[in-house]
């Protein structure tokens, strides 16, 4: 048992015998007192030769007789204040009767409650102290840092663990190089950034590269999330971050990384707290904490986000994190090494081909990647083979974009009709226009949570930058599942609500943002208007005239109601392969981009002989 409770357990105990003790010799009547039963009591009383002298009779029921030679008898007998017929015998016989207030056991109950509770908080209190002296009891720890302390040791990911982000890691070489070697730029009087801000979207590899960056020059790593700083009570984020850069120059040369830094680095002033707000104040120290360091010292403070628009401008000025490392979304060239290091292990079938997995995840991060081998390798297992085959990631693919099939889901022939025609509307106007994704594949299959059926378009190649003829038609073809439905049905239905509301968005974008509107030419109208707080955009800050704002609701009308009747154009011509293309798709449930363009592009290959060729193959 630890010495210091051993100690507070012993006092406590001695306290305890001491109130024992008290309340035995002054409240319980004097050690002299002798005890007597009743019936001797009432022998003395009828006795002709009696030597009691007086009796006082206390409320707690017990009797003190007093004898002539002065000897004192204790007796209790709660009914005798209520004898009247006894009392005035006694007076009668000469016997001077009194009364006493006893001591009442409400009272004493109410002085022991306190003073145990008074114990106990000194308990507690000295407690607390103790544990909050030494840090040794993480109960009460609550100034130490959170950080995650990663050593140097053989299983450390290394830049070889990393793909997809070559222009990122080519950045941070330097910092490798310097944590390894620092004597070689401080030769020079060069000093090496003290924070590093790492910025791209969710999944990237962020965290990851850190680690890269740590394993690469094999000195301790300190990993903490912005939002362990942030506690309940007001200070302890300003005192971990003391502790954390303590710990960080006790271990130099080290590497502090931040994770989801914004979560106190956001702008000061928009708390709702004011300007003291246990936020601001961890904000502050941090600033505080990395001017108090030399570089010198071997710590390189490095911090993640995909949110750099809503950090405080002092966070980003030199001498504190003044590098900024890009880390974007990868290439198809790096997606194709992000799933050749994830497949790493993994039982695959020959027919796999990476480089087609690689051109058909476009806008896939890492962590899309490594989710979707995880699938694949599910969907595998659990039919009972013992490699991963091509249709597994073909699955896969389609559970990661649009979400598992819902085959058990009941659909009237009447739907099912009509959403393989909105879905071919998709697919037969996007294949007839020259600037659209080429379509990968139609399915009727319901998936996710609404989803009763899906085009999937796929880009030839990663794009940077977007024409106005490709905006066009992508609005086009999305507008092509609404208008084969009033084509075939002569109505319309709910199917296309967000359809609509993408092409409404993309048309307002090309407005009042890309200044692609032949009626008000390369302007900008409205600014982006977001809550620091929030970190989110909830609005768009007019700063135009009504009558502008009319203009522009026009201007966008104008745009999709053109791209619309195009669609309709595009579909009554061919009306007939709409028709063939729907029996086949009701039949299949789903038809690759492939077969799609097949059926379109010959005008001879009729419904009857692509049936003949599925079946000789």
């Amino acid at each position: 048992m630890n010495k210091g409770i051993g100690s507070i357990i012993i006092g406590l105990l001695i306290i305890l015998s001491l109130f024992w003790i008290f309340e035995s010799v002054f409240f319980n009547g004097s050690t002299t007192e002798t005890t007597m039963y009743y019936s001797d009591f009432i022998k003395r009383v009828n006795s002709e030769s009696s030597d009691i002298a007086e009796i006082t009779i206390k409320d707690d029921g017990n009797i003190v007789l007093t004898t002539i030679s002065g000897r004192k008898y204790n007796i209790y007998a709660p009914w005798v204040k209520y004898d009247m017929n006894l009392i005035n015998e006694l007076v009668n016989k000469g016997i001077r009767v009194g009364g006493e207030k006893g001591v009442d056991s409400s009272f004493w109950v109410n002085i022991v409650g306190n003073l145990l509770f008074f114990v106990l908080m000194l308990f507690m209190f000295g407690f607390l102290i103790r544990g909050l002296g030494r840090g040794n009891n993480q109960a009460f720890s609550f100034t130490k840092s959170r950080a995650e302390k990663v050593m140097p040791g053989k299983k450390r990911v290394t830049f070889k663990d990393v793909a997809g982000v070559d222009e990122a890691v080519d950045e941070l070489r330097e910092v490798v190089e310097f944590l390894r070697n620092p004597t070689k730029f401080n030769k020079i009087g060069a000093r090496m950034p003290k924070g590093i801000l790492l910025v791209g979207p969710p999944g990237t590899g962020k965290t990851l590269l850190a680690r890269a960056v740590a394993g690469e020059a094999n000195v301790p790593f300190f990993h903490i999330s912005g939002s362990d700083f942030v506690e309940l009570f007001v200070g302890v984020g300003a005192a971990r971050v003391r502790d954390l850069f303590n710990q960080a120059k006790a271990n130099a040369p080290c590497i502090v990384f931040i994770d989801e830094i914004d979560a106190v680095g956001r702008h000061r002033g928009a708390g709702l707290g004011g300007g003291h707000d246990e936020r601001e104040q961890t904000l502050n120290q941090l600033l505080v904490e990395m001017d108090g360091f030399d570089v010198r010292e071997g710590i390189i403070v490095m911090a993640a986000t995909n949110r750099p628009d809503i950090l405080d401008p002092a966070l980003l000025r030199p001498g504190r994190f003044d590098k900024k490392v890009v880390v974007d979304p990868p290439d198809v060239k790096g997606r194709e090494e992000i799933l050749k290091i994830h497949l790493k292990g993994k039982p695959i079938t020959e027919e796999v081909d990476i480089k087609v997995l690689a051109k058909r995840t476009t806008g896939f991060v890492g962590a899309d990647l490594e989710n979707l081998i995880n699938e694949a390798a599910l969907l595998a297992a659990k039919d009972g083979r013992d490699k991963i085959n091509m249709s597994d990631f073909e699955e896969a693919i389609d559970r990661v974009i649009a979400g598992p099939a819902r085959k058990s889901r009941i659909i009237s022939d009447k739907q099912k009709e009509i959403v393989a025609y909105h879905e071919l509307g998709h697919a037969i106007v996007g294949t007839a226009l020259p600037n659209s994704d080429p379509v990968h594949k139609v399915s009727i299959i319901p998936r996710g949570h609404s989803a009763l059926g899906f085009t999937l378009h796929l880009p030839v190649e990663d794009k940077y930058l977007i024409s106005k003829k490709e905006l066009i038609d992508n609005i086009t073809a999305l507008l092509g599942g609404r208008a084969a439905e009033e084509l075939v049905f002569g109505d319309v239905t709910s199917g296309a609500a967000n359809d609509i509301e993408r092409a409404t968005e993309m048309a307002r974008k090309m407005v009042c943002e890309l200044g692609m509107s032949e009626n008000f030419g390369p302007l900008a109208w409205g600014k982006t208007e977001q809550e620091i707080f929030l970190g989110k955009e909830i609005t768009r800050m007019r700063n135009y005239s009504e009558e502008v704002a009319k203009l522009i609701d026009s201007e966008v009308q104008n745009i999709v109601n053109t791209c619309y009747n195009k669609a309709k154009e595009i579909l009554t011509r061919k009306r007939e392969k709409l028709d063939e293309l729907a029996s086949i798709l009701l039949e299949k449930e789903e038809l690759s981009g492939e077969e799609l363009r097949n059926l379109l592009e010959g005008d001879d290959v009729s419904v009857e002989e692509y049936r003949r060729s599925e079946q000789n193959d």
